[in-house]
């Protein structure tokens, strides 16, 4: 690609995790030059903004790395001529992602930031900000790639796809997470691990696996029958039965537990709004240690206390996707595209994650070998009409996709409960919801 002075933008910078993507930065300098990394967020988080902005400064002159760190409230000056735009904001702040995790509860459903109620509220919120910010970068970046990790990712970039001409791609930390979770059980460099997932951002299936040339999905699937534990900081720690993983023929991901097992995480999470709260409220503890610690004149370094936050990976997977388009490398990387004849049981027009050939062009999916079983099949089909209805909802305005799209979610009960659950999203949402107006 592309320019002399690489600019790349980071929508949402105030952000915890900003550090880790720092570090990335630091550390693949050589093959992906950044000049001016520019670091935006809301008046709402200006304070963050500047602790992140300091630090990062400093980890960069403690690199020694010819980056420039810019801090603005201008997000169009800041979109303007860039090459890379990333997005990692959170419309409501964590307070947002707090009232819909208990409001899912008070309505003795799973409350959880991107799958489900929480998800769908989320959605909601997001979407028409994410727009909004690809309608200026049409005009001010119109040749940039914008790198989705805001979350609900897939949801967020079908939007993005569907209704905006900007190059976006989703960006998910599951799938390397998988990659190097596996590379540890078979004691091998993740270069030699290769995956083949089926399925959408926090709904995929990995289906064959394959570890310097050798297949080991059987045998991986034997395994993980008798693991317990979650690659991911932010999902309940429970163990998969052997004989369900036996017959689903296929590795589920640590989101998968929402829907396997339901019941229980349902109980686990009222035990611990009784105790400490919601996973939000963790979160927001969390984030206030870190940010203590973010203060420090004298650190320089990304602190080993930011992998509690739940972003494993987060830079890896960033870096990984940047640098291949700007090197123009042809890799392989698991990402969110728009389907098209990749997965012929969902319609073309939507978000799937899937394998992708990156090169400068941006990522092209690649053809699928394992079957689309029934069992693989089923759920995903729901989740996805799910997905579709909450798009229509988060653009339009459209009550009816909303009421459609909580009444198919696997994780709410009865049409009556989504009604509810709607009346109560829109009342606590209103001043971040002005479609529905």
């Amino acid at each position: 690609m592309l320019s002399r002075k690489l600019k790349l933008t980071v929508i949402g910078g105030g952000s915890s995790y900003t550090p880790e993507l720092i570090e990335g930065l630091i550390r693949r300098h050589q093959e992906f030059p950044v000049a001016d990394l520019v670091l935006v967020d809301i008046e709402e988080g200006r304070e963050k903004l500047e602790i992140v902005g300091a630090l990062a400064r400093r980890m960069v002159k403690s690199a020694g790395v010819p980056i420039q760190i810019h801090l603005t409230l201008d997000r169009k000056e800041a979109l303007r001529e860039a090459d890379f735009v990333v997005t990692q904001l959170r419309v409501g702040l964590l307070k947002a992602r707090i009232r819909d995790e208990r409001l899912a509860l008070r309505h003795n459903c799973i409350g959880q930031e991107t799958t489900g109620v929480g998800g769908f509220a989320k959605a909601l919120r997001t979407i028409p900000v994410l727009l909004e910010i690809a309608r200026e970068m049409e005009e001010l970046s119109p040749d940039a790639f914008l790198i989705n990790f805001t979350n609900p990712a897939g949801v967020v970039t079908e939007a993005l796809l569907k209704h905006s001409n900007v190059r976006a791609i989703g960006l998910c930390n599951l799938p390397i997470g998988m990659k190097m979770r596996i590379a540890a059980l078979a004691n091998v460099s993740p270069d030699q691990v290769e995956l083949e997932m089926v399925g959408i951002n926090h709904l995929n299936w990995t289906t064959k696996v394959v570890v310097g040339g050798v297949e080991l999905t059987q045998q991986l699937l034997k395994a993980q029958g008798s693991m317990s534990g979650s690659a991911l900081k932010n999902i309940p720690d429970l163990g998969w039965d052997a004989e369900f993983i036996r017959s689903l023929q296929a590795l589920p991901c640590d989101y998968h537990r929402y829907y396997y097992m339901a019941d229980e995480v349902l109980e686990s999470q009222k035990r611990d709004l009784q105790t400490y709260g919601t996973r939000g409220e963790a979160v927001q503890a969390i984030e206030a240690e870190l940010f203590n610690l973010y203060r420090d004149e004298n650190l320089s370094a990304k602190p080993p206390q930011l992998e509690q936050r739940g972003g494993a990976y987060y830079s890896e997977a960033a870096l990984n996707l940047m640098t291949s388009i700007y090197n123009n490398r042809r890799d392989v990387q698991i990402v969110n595209v728009r389907n098209g004849s990749t997965l012929p049981c969902l319609p073309p027009d939507v978000t799937i994650e899937t394998r992708c050939r990156i090169d400068a062009q941006g990522a092209h999916p690649l053809s699928v070998d394992s079957e689309v079983t029934p069992q693989v099949r089923g759920l995903l089909q729901v989740v996805k009409a799910y997905e579709e209805l909450t798009v229509k909802a988060a653009v339009e305005g459209d009550r009816d996709a909303a009421l459609q799209a909580l009444t198919i979610h696997p994780l709410v009960p009865s049409a009556r409960a989504a009604r509810a659950l709607l009346d109560d999203i829109l009342k606590e949402n209103e001043g971040y919801l002005p479609q529905f107006k």
